[in-house]
């Protein structure tokens, strides 16, 4: 049996939709802007199968055009299917690429389904003494299994494979032969592939009908001997029956060869390979492959000959490892040719690159170091410290970089009067204008200076902020850029510390060797990256934007982020009581409703209450696991018929307030300030927009009376201060009418009419004084919804209109203003054209699915190249507005300090002398921050807490 040869014929688009689904919530997508998350996670289980099994014999099997024959037979087979995501149809040719420069043959037949040619294969080469592995997730092959064919599953992802042979399918479906499987799923039918199957047979009746008349023929043969309903419903289903059986049966009669000489593992082209795994920026991927069909020589550990310079390293060759165990050669010693490839695309690491690495030590060499480091016109720094938390992180040690691989490490004592000195020494450098200061994530390193009284002055560039600008939709912490841009996988922190929980070390109880390894190659990488960046600014034209706006809104935010704001902790103590005693009540009212108490917050339990109980739906909707689903979109459109869902509703609502906010937020008091400071992220949104971070006080709800109450526990410094809350009118509306230059909208912009009364005005065709209220609120949801792309569908759905009433407003309001559907169009035909649209300031948003031939997700490319732009130059104008009102604080000296940014809302803590000088000057500077061809205009409201100034 060990001498038997083995042929491994791979399921091709069922890996590449597990390996898409795998990475679903995190999909990769490359600085083209291209989801390769199919491609990925199919290699990455190719791969797999070749490191853990060594093929003998090995082909990838595609459909091509469907099953004809089936089709023939059941004109809805497969009819069901959603339409396949553009992700998996860029994948396929890239994937047959690869297979082709990797020496695999390609197993493909018009009019046939993949499962078709591989049952067809594995009868072929079991006739010549083959072992056939069926590489598949699909339980449908367990029909073909016989002594010599096997399925080859993999198991939940990452958890390896499992081979059925004929016992485990015997097992698994309670059958004597595999070939009952056939007669088995067309008992029960298949939901994905549409087979109707029995009416009212599921998976158990489908197996105690096998067990006891063996076959689909056996069971409709002696009908007789059925009950009640279930006997009415198989003999007035025999054709659907047979019918069923003959779409689940494998085809064995495709007209494909096996041939083992074409279907040997062969050598791959390395070259090609890497090349196409280059241009994808498959990176790890590419030292996966490498290590697959590679040399042993580079398997082995490096001996490096010095710990400071490591300019020698003696590579020595080691055994072959095992299958799975990590690096093999299968086809023997690489040419040189090869082994140059190798070396060029495995990532490079501090123990493969020749660098300079010293740590400084104190007294003569210190000074020495700072003079050397005062010539400099350009250098890259990075803090070490104790925590993550700026706020309570102590200096361990700052790295200095201004040559590629070369750097030097300050070690910091842990004495804190010994630190201080230690960093007066570094003042000059920190606080001279004309040196550049080079480093990743600026912010956190601004604030950590600035508990040492230190502050950073003089140009700086972040390499964090600068990919943001140049792909905004990629991931931005250094050890991926490091791996994208510079083939490099740094040190990780955790092989320094460990891994996170009690017992991980803090960065001081590091050698020294391994500080300075560590800390100077993040400066060293950073320096190198941005030489990268600097070039891609440029060709994206967003130099402007990040010199002007986001490193000057750097210091804005850290200053911001310093401040914190005071929390009355006192009210939302009181406030949770509160909402203890609402809760308490709505969990009354929905047991007493209910007929019995029950777990709310369980889905499961809620649901069976619901449906199963109340039967509040006839049809209700189901999750993927087969439960009930009570999820929010749901319940929400039941929520009008039924008091008990309200209900419901309002719970989930004050419970979610009261663990997210009210008893949260006093815990994130921060104890040596006594005040709150979140955290301002400037690299999530792609749209330029500021994310808010632990806590984020953006997501506290205003539309309830209980979510603004959490409002008023934000309060002023003290009784000499109060809180202004400045806050754009309509912005986004203005943006949108200059944009689409739509005269009509701009001229009641500059009348100050009530936009959406005089929207109102003109598509009811009423005198502005006659407008109702209603038909304010109908063209307010038009104004805003317009901007979203809002359908005649999705306007019914949030106004009390028709599904035909609401098309007709919408065309209405098109005809009202042709230059703003104009304008629409215009957007998304440049995104189209360009692949990205931007904002007035020159913010790119890439929209790499603009023209998907997927008719959804091409729809929602382009609501966000309309939308995009005017979110987005909403952001870029509230963000000049900030660096200019920073700036005249900072200029007059004034105790009035910027708290917040809430979207289009800015949070001061006034010194109440200074109040009217600080209103005017915060007006003035936000409404002239961009000029518009309409008027910006801002609201301002003062208050003893934050909801009495909103």
């Amino acid at each position: 049996m060990s001498e038997q040869k083995r042929l491994f014929l791979v399921d091709a688009y069922a890996l590449i939709f597990r390996g898409y689904y795998a990475f679903i919530k995190n999909p990769r997508i490359n600085s083209k802007g291209v989801d390769t998350s199919a491609i990925m996670g199919f290699m990455n289980s190719l791969l797999d199968v070749i490191k853990r099994e060594r093929p003998d014999h090995l082909a990838v099997c595609f459909d091509k055009g469907g099953s004809v024959d089936r089709v023939e037979m059941f004109e809805a087979y497969k009819a069901n299917r959603d339409e396949t995501p553009e992700a998996i149809k860029i994948a396929v040719p890239y994937i047959q690429e690869i297979l082709k420069a990797m020496h695999i043959p390609i197993m493909v037949k018009e009019g046939y389904e993949a499962d078709d040619v591989i049952g067809t294969l594995s009868k072929q080469a079991e006739k010549e003494g083959y072992q056939t592995f069926m590489v598949t997730p699909d339980k449908d092959f367990a029909q073909l299994v016989s002594e010599n064919i096997f399925m080859y599953r993999p198991k939940s992802f990452g958890g390896g494979y499992e081979t059925w042979g004929i016992s485990e399918v015997q097992k698994k479906f309670e059958v004597e032969r595999p070939e009952q499987v056939i007669d088995f799923l067309g008992m029960m039918g298949d939901s994905s592939d549409n087979i109707p199957g029995l009416p009212g047979v599921g998976e158990k009746t489908a197996k105690k009908f096998i067990q006891a008349y063996g076959s689909m023929e056996g069971l409709l043969a002696n009908t007789h001997e059925l009950k009640g309903k279930m006997k009415e419903k198989v003999e007035a289903s025999k054709e659907l029956g047979m019918l069923s059986k003959e779409l689940a049966r494998i085809m064995l009669d495709v007209p494909v060869t096996f041939d083992a000489k074409d279907f040997e593992l062969d050598h791959p082209d390395i070259q090609k390979v890497t090349e196409i795994f280059q241009e994808l920026e498959f990176r790890r991927l590419t030292e996966n492959f490498l290590k697959t069909f590679s040399v042993e020589a580079s398997a082995s550990s490096p001996e490096i000959t010095s710990t400071s310079t490591k300019e020698e390293v003696k590579v020595t060759s080691k055994e072959k490892v095992a299958a799975g165990a990590g690096q093999f050669s299968l086809f023997g010693t690489n040419s040189s040719e090869e082994t140059e490839i190798i070396s060029e695309y495995t990532r490079k690491t501090a123990e493969t690159t020749s660098h300079f690495y010293q740590a400084v030590a104190t007294g003569f060499s210190t000074k020495l170091f700072v003079k050397n480091l005062m010539n400099q016109k350009s250098v890259c720094f990075d803090t070490e410290t104790t925590g993550l938390n700026p706020l309570t992180a102590e200096l361990v040690g700052i790295a200095f970089s201004w040559e590629v691989g070369k750097g030097f490490y300050l070690p910091f004592p842990e004495d804190k009067s010994e630190a201080q000195e230690l960093i007066e020494q570094l003042r000059p450098f920190f606080e001279n204008e004309d040196i550049q200061k080079i480093g990743q994530n600026l912010k956190y390193d601004v604030k950590v200076l600035a508990k040492y009284n230190i502050e950073l002055k003089g140009k700086l560039f972040d390499t964090m902020l600068a990919h943001y600008l140049i792909n905004p939709d990629m991931r931005h912490n250094m050890d991926v850029l490091a791996e994208t841009y510079l083939n490099y996988t740094p040190i990780s922190i955790e092989t320094l510390i460990g891994k996170k929980g009690k017992n991980q070390l803090s960065m001081r109880d590091v050698p020294l060797d391994k500080q300075t390894e560590y800390a100077v190659e993040d400066a060293d990488i950073t320096l190198q990256l941005k030489e990268h960046f600097q070039n891609e600014l440029g060709e994206a034209n967003t130099q402007k934007l990040f010199d002007e706006i986001e490193i000057p809104l750097l210091r804005v935010l850290a200053a911001m982020e310093l401040e914190g704001i005071n929390l009355d902790s006192e009210f939302l103590k009181s406030l949770s009581y509160q909402l203890d005693m609402d809760i308490k009540d709505l969990e009354s009212k929905i047991y007493a409703e209910a007929g019995e108490e029950f777990n709310i917050a369980s889905p499961k339990q809620l649901g069976e209450i619901l449906f199963d109980k109340m039967k509040l739906v006839d049809k209700p909707k189901k999750t993927k696991t087969g439960q009930y689903s009570t999820a929010e979109d749901v319940l929400t459109y039941l929520a009008k018929d039924h008091q008990i869902i309200q209900h419901i509703l309002d719970f989930r609502g004050l419970s979610k307030l009261k663990s997210t906010y009210v008893d949260a937020l006093p815990l994130q008091v921060e104890p040596s300030t006594g005040r709150v400071h979140t955290d301002y992220m400037q690299t999530v949104a792609a749209t330029g927009r500021l994310s808010s971070n632990n806590p984020n006080l953006q997501n506290i709800p205003i539309r309830t009376e209980r979510g603004r109450q959490v409002r008023k526990a934000f309060i002023p410094r003290n009784e000499d201060y109060t809180l202004l809350a400045a806050d754009y009118s309509q912005i986004e509306l203005r943006i949108i009418a200059a944009l689409s230059e739509e005269n009509t909208m701009i001229e009641a912009f500059k009348q100050g009419e009530d936009i959406h009364a005089s929207t109102a005005s003109k598509v009811f065709n009423v005198p502005i004084s006659e407008v109702t209220r209603e038909q304010r609120s109908n063209a307010k949801t038009v104004n805003f919804g317009i901007i979203y792309g809002v359908s005649a569908f999705g306007l019914s759905n949030q106004t009390d209109l028709s599904r035909s009433e609401a098309k007709e407003l919408i065309e209405t309001y098109y005809q009202t203003y042709p230059k703003l559907k104009n304008y629409i169009g215009k957007q998304v035909d440049f995104a189209r054209d360009h692949g990205y649209v931007q904002t007035v300031l020159g913010r790119r948003r890439y929209l790499k699915d603009i023209n998907s031939r997927n008719a959804v997700v091409r729809s929602a490319a382009e609501r966000n190249a309309v939308n995009a732009p005017i979110q987005g130059s909403a952001a870029d104008i509230i963000k000049i507005a900030m660096i200019k009102i920073y700036e005249k604080l900072q200029e007059g000296n004034y105790k009035t300090k910027m708290l917040l940014q809430v979207h289009d809302e800015l949070v001061f803590d006034v010194y109440r002398p200074e109040l009217d000088t600080i209103k005017t000057l915060v007006k003035t500077e936000m409404e002239s921050a961009y000029q518009l061809s309409v008027p910006l205009d801002v609201d301002l409201d003062i208050g003893d807490n934050w909801l009495e100034a909103h």
